[in-house]
Order: C-alpha cells, then sequence, then structure tokens
C-alpha cells in the first residue's frame, strides 16, 4: 500500500493582543505648548491625541497596551484612567483596554523605548503605535488590523504601515526601498532616513504603525547609537533585512493617511481636519475658513 505523503501545515499563530505605544519625546518642536503638557495630550478636535491612538487600538482588536512615556508625562495615565466620580457614562470601547504603564528616563529614541517592552511582549508578535501619530482612514476595516492579518499570513520580522508623500517632501521621512514594484502589500530591501529627492529609492515613508515579531529585541541590543546618540528602530530592522528575515510594508489606501503632531505646522492641519469633520461646527467652521481667506487675499 503506497505511503501518503502528508502537507505539513504551519501552525497559526495567537492573535496578536498587545500593543506598545511609546510617549517619551520631550515635544520640543512644539514649545511653548508643551512646556508644562504631553505633545500627546494636545487636543485634535474634541480628543486629545492620545485617545485617538488608543481607539484606533480598541476597534483593531487590541486588548493590552503598554503607554512607554516619561518625565512630565503624568496627564496621559490620568487621561486613560477610568473616572470614578463620574463613573464613566459615556462608556467607549477604548476604555476596556487594560493600560500599563513604564518609564524611558532618558529619551534614547524610538528602539530604546520597544526594548522596554520585551517583558510585555512575552515572546509574541506585538503592535507599535507611535503616540503622536494618528492614522486617519474612512475604511470599516482599520489599517491596523489589515497589517495584523497580513503578518500572521506571512510571518515576517516586521510588518510596517507605509504612506505615499510628495517626492519633495522624502527628505523628511524614512524612507523604504521596495523590491520590485510596490502593491498594497510588499516585501522591502532597505530604508534610507530622510534621502534627498535624487536619492530617494521610492516616496514611501513610514507612517508610524508597526507589527513586530520578538527578534527584535535581539536586533536593538546588537545596534549602536546613530544620528543624536538614539537608538534608531529602522537600524534594528536593517539588520533583521541584512541577516536574510523578511520585512513587509502595507501601503495606506485612498482616503488614507497619517496625521502628524510633532510640529506646529502638522499640528494644525490635523486640527483644522478633524474641525471641519466635526458633526456639530464642522460645516459653520468651513464657512468661517472661507470667510477669513477670502478677507485675507482681498
Amino acid at each position: 500500500m503506497p505511503i501518503r505523503s502528508r502537507k505539513t501545515e504551519t501552525p497559526a499563530l495567537p492573535a496578536i493582543t498587545k500593543a506598545v505605544v511609546p510617549a517619551a519625546g520631550r515635544g520640543t518642536r512644539l514649545m511653548p505648548a508643551t512646556r508644562s503638557q504631553p505633545k500627546e495630550m494636545l487636543p485634535v478636535g474634541r480628543k486629545p491625541t492620545i485617545q485617538h491612538v488608543v481607539e484606533e487600538l480598541a476597534a483593531s482588536g487590541l486588548r493590552e497596551v503598554l503607554l512607554i512615556s516619561g518625565q512630565g508625562k503624568r496627564a496621559i495615565e490620568d487621561h486613560l484612567d477610568r473616572d470614578v466620580a463620574r463613573n464613566d457614562e459615556c462608556h467607549q470601547p477604548w476604555m476596556d483596554l487594560r493600560f500599563f504603564h513604564a518609564r524611558q528616563t532618558q529619551p534614547r529614541g524610538l528602539a530604546d523605548a520597544v526594548a522596554i517592552a520585551e517583558p510585555f511582549a512575552g515572546g509574541q508578535p506585538f503592535v507599535v503605535a507611535l503616540g503622536d501619530s494618528i492614522l486617519l482612514s474612512r475604511s470599516r476595516e482599520p489599517v491596523l488590523k489589515r497589517m495584523m492579518d497580513v503578518h500572521l499570513q506571512r510571518r515576517p520580522a516586521a510588518t510596517i504601515a507605509v504612506e505615499e508623500v510628495p517626492w519633495e517632501a522624502v527628505s523628511r521621512y524614512g524612507i523604504v526601498a521596495p523590491k520590485g514594484k510596490p502593491d498594497h502589500v510588499f516585501s522591502i530591501r532597505g530604508f534610507v532616513e530622510k534621502p534627498s529627492p535624487s536619492k530617494a529609492p521610492s516616496n514611501l515613508a513610514a507612517a508610524g504603525r508597526y507589527v513586530l515579531e520578538p527578534s527584535i529585541f535581539d536586533a536593538i541590543r546588537r545596534i549602536k547609537p546613530g544620528i543624536g546618540g538614539e537608538l534608531w528602530l529602522t537600524d534594528a530592522l536593517r539588520l533583521l533585512l541584512d541577516e536574510g528575515h523578511e520585512v513587509i510594508c502595507v501601503k495606506l489606501r485612498k482616503g488614507e493617511h497619517r496625521l502628524d503632531i510633532g510640529g506646529f505646522f502638522s499640528y494644525y492641519q490635523a486640527f483644522v481636519e478633524f474641525g471641519l469633520a466635526d458633526p456639530e461646527h464642522g460645516t459653520a467652521l468651513r464657512a468661517w475658513l472661507r470667510k477669513r481667506l477670502r478677507q485675507r487675499t482681498s
């Protein structure tokens, strides 16, 4: 009787349930607004930036969040805490998240902040969502949910959200170098930090969201400080690429984009965008802006 060969199936990974939110930066580009409050607590529309971020995490099915903060960031913890006095009469899904807190005493870079999360990750893949970046999406399926699904299917060392930016603006971003022509999901061969337009391998910039395997922690331990004496996450990812690991990207769809609360101009843009979408005041604000622009140009 012939022996039938059985196809060996790779065991499925458990669902990704943990997210790390680095929020220890000092917000120096937003001084003096950040002199006594974290930039993550600056309001964008009716909510502080950090609430937009954790709402995205909850909508993507994540359940546990490690917030990595620093000195002068206590307001973030207070905002995310349940308000027992009010009994939180307006309950929202993000309030069901379990929050954990850690401190990055010295802001030594994003990779250093991620390294703090090793015990929290527990040997499982996890999400990193920058606390000063909002991903605006009108899609019914959040960007992060798509990233986690792709990551579990392909099991790369890392999955990164990327956004198309104008070619003349690539020098402000970390740019990925795709393998071949990039589609909605594609592998990369490397990164270039803030290249000139003539040397950029693409106009696809990292958009502040990552799904990482635990192998990232060993890579971080083996990199050296880069610009500004900081440990850069891109250097750790580049090391994994050099050692033959796969890193893939998920491109933001039409109607999705990143709002960066890192400087005044991008902060103004984010606030105006949410203000115009406000269900109560958006129409009136749009009319007021048109009137003001006509007055300033006349």
